[in-house]
This record gives structure tokens, C-alpha cells and sequence, in this order.
């Protein structure tokens, strides 16, 4: 089988397909499934990440093996994390409360870091004696957070059996929304929840921060009042929650050692590199991903084996695989359960470890909060199961409010973005190479496909070589008379869409250049096919942002893989013979900051022209909104999606006008650029952001048509 040929078929497929050759005089051309080669090549690495993890956890046989991985997850978490943060003062304070039947909500408020405030509501029974297990009920990305009506539920019910509940707002829910709309206790991003979660998080990504860390720590610190209060038995407390408030929970136990039992509702139990990986993964809000994480072997269900070997239950919904999460969501979970219940068994404690599963959809349904009393009862107070909720009858979001509907216009609370751009950023010496995560690139000219013309250019089918099976489709037009003045490298987000005749590429053939148009991975037939499963999720999924959270996740981020494709690229069309002296890169949109890392790094690039492309990185976190900050937004198509071009920690190392500067004396050019959230910026704005860079020229106009990209190329 040649290159050319799908690397899915047989040559036998392809023998009974072809032409016999007295009906031809040429072999056939036919291409590989270029949609198939970014999922192929993450399946690589989650196959790798897989069999890593694999080995590690089948050591765990001893009490002590145990404690060494636990030790190891809990300081790998922090690490992927952002670091751990310093216990402040919580300066608590009671707002208010109100009496039930059985029991007493108190309202109250605290600081988990200072100034970064947390509404909640404390259960406390009233027809039993002190000290009563203490219970955290974390909660599910519900906009009104605590006053959700089945998480009410769930507390009255655990307050009414004897438990002290804690129930608190996570952050970007009810009354702590930090994009608020007409409402303060509610969101105005199209995502909700899971957005209020995710615009932020990104954004600490560029400096090595992360919305993990933040809700991880509000959970601490959240325990931390709760087994100080007075009425609490400090060596029984446990916690819960449904949805985001299961993977909380589940966040928690990695860090937590006062956990003395857990229950783990419809959380994130799929591992991101599982079996039968199935592109892009597990991918989801921006505090339930963990970039960097699977090189090291450290995927979800690490989180639950600090835990090991405290009573721990699962209550997940069957039904979860069939949009809620990814298609193996089930089948990841029941197989790391299995994992994890040989190692309970091992070391003498089976009966501590359930799965009790759900047939209904993604909820904390009746049954489940059954479930989840039981536990608790068995494991906290010795006591017999009950067969029925006890009454309760959920209260009008207002009533429960701690901070008048909101923490910031009460109290000034700090929201994860005021509090990211306080942070001082602490620069280190780049290192480009590592910070993307390049791959080798394999410098060898192009496989040459097929040749065809128009009337004013010869053109090339061809293909590129970047990684270890991957190939970049390209077509290379050349001057039909004369050698060409310099090479144009184009890279457009939209693929190599203007090759028809008259179009883009046979125009600048006809001036005098050749013209490779190139796609790189995610862009154009790179684009990757749709994945396996229910259409709501795959629909969903099927974007760049959740391509490059696979990606970073994985360890090979999508602007490094970008920048190797591109770097290959250069090197191919170098060593073509024939190739002119001069190449000149040019890209808009998304593709600019790959192009201007890949110009950085090769200086046999010898102009780069850049359009519709972002100012800076900094720039990113000065916006509240940002192209490509949520969670799934219809109206930002992938052309316009930055976070294709985050790696984490970029910002203390390098930024773009630090990257252009580096570029002198070659010529960088920089038309109709654009601030974070898609504004053209005016000519003065741009030079002043790059004024240390001698070597920029600014355009007003984001031009990508012949004329700007002769004059970029040098006529």
C-alpha cells in the first residue's frame, strides 16, 4: 500500500476498486482519511496514558504500596492544579436563619481566600444531642446552586436523619454569579453554570492557575468550617453531591484526609484516556479537566484513591452515556470501579466500596437519595437503612439567601477573574519547544499526488509529513512561466478554500509566487470526523475548544501540534528541489499565533504576514467575555475559538509582541489585528502594544487577497 492509499484499507479493497490498466493509463488517486488523523493521533497518546496508568495501579497489593500512590495523588493534583493555597482567615458570619420542623437553616457567609466569599446554608437538627455527623453537600452546576430543588431535598433529608448538613454555592452559581444578568443570581453567559465555571478557567490557564484549584479549595476550606463547628464530630464527616457536586466531592477526597465517608452521585467517573478511546474524550467544564495530567498517569479515578479504604459510593445514572456524558461513560466507570474494588478487597475491605446505579436520567432522584442516607447512616451512625424520605418540602430560592442574592454587591467579593489579575506573573526564561510540547519533525520533501492545471499555474496535489502518522494535505501552485520570487505559505482557518480558477492561489502563481496552501491539524480535511455516541453529546463535542482540551490534557496541546505541522512544513517545501530562496508565512485568524510560534522558531521563515489576529495573550485576561471562553457557544464558530492557541503557563514565559520581537530583522506584519473579544483595534493601539518590536509593520485593513500578500512577500 503507497501513501496515497486510506491507511484504514486493505490492498486488496483497493486492488477490487481499481481500474484494470488496459482501461487507464495512471493508477488511480486515492487519499487517506485525513479526517481521521488528529483522533488517531490523540488515540496514541490515550493508549499510551492508558497502559501507564495500568501498570501503576496493578501495584497497588500493600498497605503500603496504597499510601505511596496516595501520597502521589494528592501531590500530583496540586501540582496540575496551580498549587496549593494558604489557609486564611475564614471570617465567618451567621446573616441570618429561619426554623423548620426537626430542624435550623443558618445562613451563612465566609472567605475561603481573602475576599473571595462563599454563600451557604447550614442544616443543623434540632430534635437530637450533639455532636452529629458532619456532611458537605456539594453541588451539580444548577444556576441557583444550594436552592436547587432536589439538592434541598437531599439536605432536609440528611438533617431530618441526624446529620449537620453544610450546603454552599460553588463558584459561578446562585448567589456567587460572577457574570450575572438582569438577575445577580443568575448568569448571563449561554452556558450557565458550566460557563461561569470554564470562561474563567481558561483564562488561569495562561499562567499556570486553574478553576480545579479554586473549587477544590472552597471545598477544604469549606470542611474546615464545618468540623470546627461546635455540634460536630469532627472524626465523622463526609461528603456528597450530585453531577459537578459528585466530581467535587470527588476533588475533595484527593486532597482531604478528614473524610471519613463519600458518595459519589452522577460525577465525572470517566477517565479521559480509557479504553476504546473515543475522540476528544471526556472533555467538560473547565474545573473537571486536568491539562498535563495524562503523561504522568493521572486520570479522574486517582481522585478517589486517597479514600482508600473509607466506606466510598457510587450513584451514577445508567442512562448518563447517552448525552450527559461521553459513550463510555459507564463502561470507563465500571471498569475503574473494578480497579478500585480489588484494591478495597486486597487489603481486607470490601464491603466498604458500592455501585448502586441508577436507570433514570441524569438527577438526584429519589432512589439516589435513599441510596446516599443509607450509606451515610451505616458507615457515620451504626444505624439501620430507612425505606422512605422523610418530609421535605423544598424552600423558594430567596428564602435561603445568605447574601441578599449576591456576594459581590453585598460583600465585594473578589470573582476568579479580579482575583486573576491581581496575581503576579513570574516570568521564567522561554522554552518554546518544551512549553508547546513539539514533536520531532521529519524534514523530507513533500509526497507529490497528482498534478493538473489552470490556465496561469501548474498545480501539485501533495502531501506533508509532520508527526509519526500524520500528513498534511497541501496543494502547491507554481508560476506557469519563470521561477517564482518567493514561496507564500498560506494557512487559512477556513482550509485551502480559494483554489478555484481566478481564485486566491492561481492569482498570486500568475504574479510570480508559488502559493503552498496548506491545512494543519483541525482545519480544512483535517477537520476530525464526528465521534461515537448520542447525538446530543457528539453534536456538543464536536468543536475545536473541546479538540484542544483533549489535546492539552493529553500533553500535546493543539498550538503545538499546530506549530510542528507548520515547522514540517517549511522544512518539507525546503527540501523540494527547485523550491525558491524565500518563504513567507501567512495566516489569519486562529491560525496567527501558531504562524508567529512557528516563525519564531524557524528562522528560515523569512516574512510572516498575520490577519485578524490577537494582540496579545494578555489581552485575553483584561476581558471578561473572549472569543472561545465558553463552555459550548454556537454563535463562536471554530475560526474564531482562541483557546485552540492556550497552552497552560504561557504567560510566564512569553507573549506575542515577546515573540514578534524576536523575529527581527524579518518583517512581520500585523492587518486589521483584534483584541480578545473580536474588536478590530485602531493602527496606534496595535504599535503601542508592540512598540519594542522595530521590525512590525501595522495594517488597519485584515486583508487576505493577492495585493497584501505580494506586498507581504516583497515584490
Amino acid at each position: 500500500m503507497t501513501r496515497r492509499f486510506f491507511v484504514s484499507w486493505t490492498a486488496a479493497t483497493l486492488a477490487a476498486a481499481r481500474p484494470s490498466t488496459s482501461q487507464t493509463s495512471r493508477e488511480p488517486l486515492v487519499y487517506r482519511d485525513y479526517s481521521r488523523i488528529l483522533p488517531d493521533y490523540l488515540r496514541s497518546l490515550a493508549a499510551r496514558a492508558y497502559n501507564l496508568r495500568n501498570r501503576e495501579i496493578a501495584r497497588l497489593t500493600t498497605p503500603e504500596a496504597l499510601r505511596a500512590r496516595q501520597r502521589w495523588v494528592t501531590e500530583t493534583f496540586w501540582k496540575l492544579a496551580g498549587g496549593k493555597p494558604e489557609r486564611t482567615p475564614l471570617n465567618a458570619r451567621v446573616t441570618g436563619s429561619f426554623d423548620r420542623q426537626g430542624y435550623r437553616v443558618e445562613k451563612i457567609v465566609y472567605e475561603t481566600q481573602p475576599g473571595f466569599h462563599v454563600s451557604a446554608n447550614l442544616y443543623i437538627p434540632t430534635t437530637a444531642s450533639a455532636p452529629f455527623p458532619g456532611v458537605l453537600f456539594q453541588m451539580g452546576h444548577a444556576s441557583n446552586g444550594k436552592a436547587w430543588d432536589s439538592y434541598q431535598r437531599c439536605c432536609q433529608g440528611l438533617v431530618r436523619l441526624g446529620f449537620l448538613v453544610l450546603a454552599f454555592d460553588p463558584m459561578g452559581q446562585g448567589e456567587r454569579t460572577y457574570y450575572p444578568g438582569p438577575n445577580p443570581s443568575r448568569s448571563r453567559l449561554p452556558g450557565g453554570a458550566d460557563d461561569e465555571h470554564t470562561v474563567p478557567g481558561k483564562q488561569m490557564l495562561l499562567i499556570g492557575d486553574s478553576s480545579v484549584r479554586l473549587q477544590a479549595w472552597d471545598a477544604v476550606r469549606s470542611l474546615d468550617y464545618l468540623a470546627s463547628h461546635p455540634m460536630v464530630d469532627p472524626k465523622r464527616l463526609a461528603s456528597t453531591g450530585t453531577s459537578g457536586g459528585g466530581t467535587n466531592t470527588m476533588l475533595l477526597a484527593a486532597v482531604d484526609g478528614r473524610l471519613a465517608a463519600a458518595a459519589v452521585a452522577c460525577g465525572n467517573t470517566e477517565n479521559i484516556a480509557c479504553r476504546n478511546f473515543n475522540p476528544p474524550g471526556a472533555t467538560d467544564d473547565a474545573e473537571q479537566n486536568f491539562a498535563g495530567s495524562a503523561p504522568l498517569g493521572f486520570d479522574r479515578w486517582d481522585l478517589l484513591y486517597p479514600m482508600a479504604t473509607k466506606p466510598l459510593l457510587f450513584v451514577p445514572s445508567a442512562k448518563d452515556f447517552a448525552g450527559t456524558y461521553s459513550p463510555n461513560y459507564i463502561a470507563s466507570g465500571l471498569e475503574e470501579f473494578a480497579k478500585l474494588q480489588r484494591v478495597y478487597a486486597a487489603l481486607g475491605h470490601a464491603d466498604r466500596i458500592a455501585w448502586e446505579d441508577s436507570p433514570l436520567p441524569h438527577n438526584l432522584a429519589y432512589g439516589s437519595r435513599i441510596a446516599i442516607y443509607n450509606w451515610f447512616l451505616r458507615w457515620l451512625k451504626h444505624e439501620k437503612p430507612v425505606n422512605e424520605e422523610p418530609e421535605v418540602a423544598p424552600e423558594k430560592d430567596e428564602v435561603l439567601f445568605a447574601a441578599k442574592g449576591s456576594t459581590v454587591l453585598t460583600f465585594g467579593s473578589e470573582t476568579p477573574l479580579t482575583m486573576l489579575r491581581k496575581r503576579h506573573i513570574e516570568r521564567t526564561p522561554a522554552n518554546l519547544p518544551l512549553l508547546l510540547s513539539l514533536d520531532d519533525v521529519e524534514t523530507a520533501p513533500p509526497i507529490r499526488l497528482a498534478k493538473t492545471r489552470f490556465r496561469r499555474a501548474d498545480i501539485e496535489a501533495i502531501e506533508i509529513r509532520s508527526a509519526t502518522n500524520v500528513f498534511l494535505p497541501a496543494w502547491l501552485y507554481q508560476p506557469r512561466t519563470g521561477r517564482a520570487k518567493a514561496l507564500l505559505l498560506l494557512i487559512d482557518p477556513a482550509g485551502r478554500a480559494q483554489w478555484q480558477e481566478g481564485g486566491l492561489y492561481e492569482t498570486l502563481a500568475a504574479n510570480g509566487y508559488s502559493v503552498c496552501a496548506l491545512d494543519v491539524r483541525g482545519i480544512g480535511d483535517l477537520t476530525p470526523e464526528y465521534s461515537r455516541g448520542a447525538a446530543r453529546h457528539t453534536a456538543s463535542h464536536h468543536s475545536e475548544q473541546h479538540y484542544s482540551w483533549s489535546s492539552m490534557i493529553l500533553g500535546k496541546p493543539l498550538l503545538g501540534q499546530r506549530v510542528t505541522d507548520i515547522l514540517a512544513a517549511a522544512g518539507a517545501l525546503r527540501a523540494s528541489s527547485g523550491a525558491p530562496d524565500r518563504i513567507v508565512l501567512a495566516a489569519r485568524g486562529n491560525l496567527t499565533a501558531p504562524a508567529l510560534f512557528a516563525a519564531a522558531l524557524d528562522s528560515n521563515i523569512h516574512a510572516a504576514y498575520l490577519s485578524s489576529g490577537l494582540v496579545s495573550y494578555r489581552n485575553v485576561l483584561e476581558m471578561e467575555e473572549y472569543r472561545g471562553g465558553n463552555y459550548h457557544n454556537p454563535a463562536v464558530s471554530n475560526q474564531q475559538d482562541l483557546f485552540g492557541a492556550f497552552v497552560p503557563g504561557l504567560l510566564k514565559q512569553t507573549d506575542l509582541p515577546e515573540l514578534a520581537a524576536s523575529l527581527v530583522p524579518r518583517r512581520l506584519t500585523l492587518a486589521g489585528t483584534i483584541d480578545a473579544a473580536g474588536k478590530t483595534l485602531d493602527v496606534e493601539t496595535v504599535r503601542k502594544v508592540y512598540a519594542a518590536a522595530g521590525n512590525v509593520h501595522v495594517t488597519a485593513n485584515a486583508a487576505w487577497d493577492a495585493s497584501a500578500l505580494s506586498a507581504a512577500a516583497g515584490s
